[in-house]
């Protein structure tokens, strides 16, 4: 019994160590995969760390091969809008026929999608990053700001004022582009009240702002200049961005205005001058189109369209940003410079007697010669 007890103990106390050396292998395998662990965590975190001190390198990256990138972020309303944002879409597909441009367009949904928008385009290193409306003002600013080594333009950015009231300048790197509305607007104010055979006229504004007053003062000072017993009645959509495209309340304020005497209404609201069209339709009575020409919104009840050069302008920063000659600040464009104007051609003349046209003509002269000053502000 003694014999055969020995060689079971024997195997027992071998099958333990072998077990205990399994264990420490074992414990072993884990701390070097623990270790591993950390090592690959430490290593991770100091190229994490690295990274953060790395900027994005400048646009010059991008034209070194030949290239111009270009970002444009439309405005609300969006591509369609038959006015302001199809402006600047012709002169971004200008830029790519005649310049040879690579144009990125972004249209963004609400808030934060706007500065989401401007902000993928300036971290992908366009030469020329472009905000298309005043809304973007501020996002522009900012990342302007965080990207000094790029180009930021602002079609109709607003100037801010310190507390003298003296205009803050935006940051070197944006371009503010401004349109002088109010001379485009006294032309067809003036024209309005030479041919509207009634001596209330009427205004459709889109939001209740500043930029959109700057419409309302021209336009009321061309009637006044014309006829200074003629009254303007003005009316606007609303306090809010929606304000420029709700053509449910265009065509209500219209059919007002119609309803009171009015035979001629300029509206500056976006798309929510399309419900003005339809109410001119309606009523059989005119309508002035904003920002481009929109004859073909209401054909024969269109009496003209006070144009603002968007697409002309958006191609021209293009082109600067294509020769070197991009630089930031304040940029006005008006009638001297083709920033503005109105339609007049083979589909509106028939409404325009040549008598009042040759008047008007001459109003823009006197203008450009600084024998008339236009009112911005109400």
């Amino acid at each position: 019994m003694e014999e055969q007890s020995q060689p079971q103990a024997n195997g027992a106390t071998g099958a333990l160590a072998r077990a205990h050396v399994l264990a420490r292998v074992r414990a072993a395998r884990e701390f070097l995969g623990v270790r591993s662990l950390l090592l690959l965590v430490g290593v991770l975190l100091l190229a994490h760390i690295s990274l953060l001190y790395v900027h994005p390198a400048p646009p010059a990256t991008v034209a070194s091969s030949g290239g111009l990138d270009i970002g444009i972020v439309f405005d609300v309303g969006g591509r369609g809008d038959k006015s302001f944002n199809d402006g600047a879409y012709r002169g971004g597909e200008r830029a790519e026929h005649d310049i040879g441009a690579r144009v990125h367009f972004v249209e963004p949904g609400e808030g934060s999608d706007r500065e989401a928008g401007l902000r993928l385009l300036a971290a992908e290193h366009m030469q020329l990053v472009i905000g298309v409306g005043f809304i973007f003002t501020d996002d522009l600013t900012k990342l302007a700001k965080e990207y000094p080594d790029t180009h930021f333009a602002g079609v109709d950015y607003a100037l801010a004022l310190d507390s003298a009231g003296n205009v803050i300048p935006p940051p070197p790197n944006l371009a503010a582009l401004k349109f002088r509305e109010e001379q485009g607007s006294f032309l067809v104010g003036a024209l309005a009240a030479l041919v509207g055979n009634s001596n209330k006229l009427g205004f459709v504004g889109g939001m209740d702002i500043p930029l959109i007053h700057k419409f309302e003062a021209g336009y009321r000072a061309g009637v006044k200049y014309v006829c200074p017993d003629c009254t303007v009645i003005a009316q606007y959509a609303g306090v809010t961005p929606e304000a420029f495209r709700n053509p449910g309340r265009g065509k209500e304020l219209a059919l007002s205005q119609y309803q009171s005497g009015v035979n001629v209404i300029f509206h500056a609201s976006g798309s929510t001058g399309l419900g003005v069209f339809e109410a001119a339709r309606q009523t059989g009575k005119l309508a002035i189109g904003v920002d481009a020409d929109q004859y073909a919104e209401a054909p024969g009840h269109v009496l003209t369209s006070m144009v603002k050069g968007v697409d002309a302008v958006v191609f021209d920063q293009i082109e600067k940003a294509r020769n070197g000659t991009f630089h930031g600040g304040v940029q006005e464009y008006g009638l001297a410079e083709n920033g503005v104007g109105y339609i007049y051609d083979a589909h509106n003349r028939a409404l325009i007697p040549d008598s009042v046209h040759t008047r008007v003509e001459q109003l823009r002269a006197d203008i450009i010669a600084g024998r008339i000053t236009v009112p911005a502000t109400r």
